[in-house]
């Protein structure tokens, strides 16, 4: 199946059409303050790494293997959404260069777009308000609309699929995202089309030993590969 076959395309949101500047680490500072994590300890600087590396994954998710206790996990979490939801109000995020022109690109070229994220769905809702992008796109999800598991499993790529019903067969689903996360669930649902793109926080290494299709420098490439056009 060639990439202009594509019907669906699934995108992910901060470090793909949403620049956030970093706030995902000055909301982990709130979290760890809350948990009592000590700034500049050896096990703040664990805590982070492991964040970093984890960029894509649903943040519960992280939280659960950074504390090992539900119930902790579950207070990080919402310091963090908290911390992050007020970092979005005072205006420091913004679209990727090019972002909404390519999402309207696609659409406008009769495929569905579908934006999604690991945050919950407050804190999407939030950003997309802030962003005015509400209204956008026909359908947002994050891993509570798909029976709580967010990246890298498949499942918000294939909610994707199954509620829009703008794809016959997985291998007309494209997805991108700016980290190996990204590109696993992509894969792991089977997708044709599954890119990184370099506006976030993975590189190609990252991209093709998770085993990308293809690397592109921004989102705003993706209307030409899906054309035909390289």
């Amino acid at each position: 199946m060639q990439e202009t076959d594509i019907r669906l395309v699934v995108l992910d949101m901060a470090g793909t059409t949403v620049a956030d500047g970093g706030l995902v680490e000055r909301a982990f500072e709130a979290a760890a303050a809350e948990l009592g994590v000590e700034p500049g300890s050896a096990d703040h600087a664990r805590k982070l790494d492991h964040v970093r590396a984890t960029m894509g994954e649903s943040k519960i998710s992280v939280f659960r293997h950074l504390f090992g206790d539900e119930g902790l996990a579950r207070r990080a979490n919402a310091a963090f959404e908290d911390a992050y939801g007020d970092l979005v109000d005072a205006g420091l995020i913004a679209p990727v260069p090019g972002a909404r022109e390519t999402i309207e690109e696609l659409t406008g070229s009769g495929r569905t777009v579908v934006l999604t994220t690991g945050f919950s769905r407050a804190t999407q809702d939030a950003v997309l308000a802030a962003l005015g992008w509400r209204d956008l796109v026909p359908l947002t999800l994050c891993p509570a609309d798909a029976g709580g598991r967010g990246r890298p499993f498949p499942d918000m790529v294939l909610e994707a699929f199954v509620r829009t019903g703008a794809a016959q067969d997985v291998r007309q689903v494209a997805v991108a995202g700016d980290t190996s996360y990204d590109v696993l669930s992509g894969l792991r649902a089977g997708a044709g089309v599954v890119a990184g793109v370099r506006t976030g926080a993975h590189g190609d290494a990252e991209f093709r030993a998770a085993g990308a299709t293809h690397v592109l420098d921004s989102v705003a490439a993706l209307p030409a590969l899906l054309t035909g056009a390289r």
